[in-house]
Formats: structure tokens, sequence, C-alpha cells
């Protein structure tokens, strides 16, 4: 009897354990795709939608509908680069593009050059 317990407690154990791990590996939740822009300096210090003052040297980004306070990973697919950015501004507000970065995150995507990049962009895990 004894050992059909210490069997039963190690298979359900194994499992928690299987189950955490799948968990674990999730794919990230792909919330949109397309290009993405970066803020000109001009807007250094301006009010942002979400009533903060931007600033070029934060990892933020304007998207059109995710709430303010979300953490996004944008990636590009093109070099592999990613960088995770909090929601605080509306925008942008140019045909074809689905985020404006800030500097800083368009530095970590290595887009500076380029001006715009395609992305995915995903949820947080």
């Amino acid at each position: 009897m004894a050992t059909r317990t210490r069997l039963i407690l190690t298979g359900g154990l194994i499992g928690l354990l299987l189950i955490g791990k799948a968990a674990a590996h999730e794919t990230p939740e792909l919330i949109d795709e397309g290009i993405a822009s970066f803020y000109s300096d001009r807007f250094q210090g301006q009010t942002t939608a979400s009533g903060e003052p931007f600033d070029q040297q934060a990892l933020t980004a304007a998207h059109p509908s995710l709430p303010f306070g979300t953490e996004v990973v944008v990636t590009r697919p093109d070099n592999g680069r990613e960088v995770t950015v909090l929601i605080n501004d509306r925008g942008p507000f140019v045909q074809g593009r689905v985020i404006d970065l800030s500097k800083r995150a368009a530095r970590e995507l290595g887009m500076l050059n380029r001006g715009v990049a395609p992305v995915l962009i995903t949820s947080v895990q």
C-alpha cells in the first residue's frame, strides 16, 4: 500500500512539473505586426496622451489602441533584435505604421538609420 501511495504521489509531482514547464514555454500572443517608426527629437519633453512628459531615453511607445501602461515586446524579424516598451502615448498617425518608438527603443532595434522597420508586437510573458 505504501509503495502504491508513493507511486501516485511521484506521478502527481511529475505531472505538475511537466505542466509548469509547458506553461513556461508558452508562445507570446501576437498583438500586431507592421511597420514601426520612432519619434522626432522635437517631441522631447512634450506631454504624451497618458499625461507623462515624453522622454527619448525611456523605453516607451505610442500605439493606437493598447491601454496605457501595457508592456509589449517589439521584435524585428529581419534582424532578430527585440525590446520591451511601455505604451504611454497614442499614435502613430501615419498610414501603415503600427507603433511609434522612443529613440532609445529604436536604437536597440537597430533602426535609427532606416527610420522605419518591420516589427512584430507581442505580449510580455
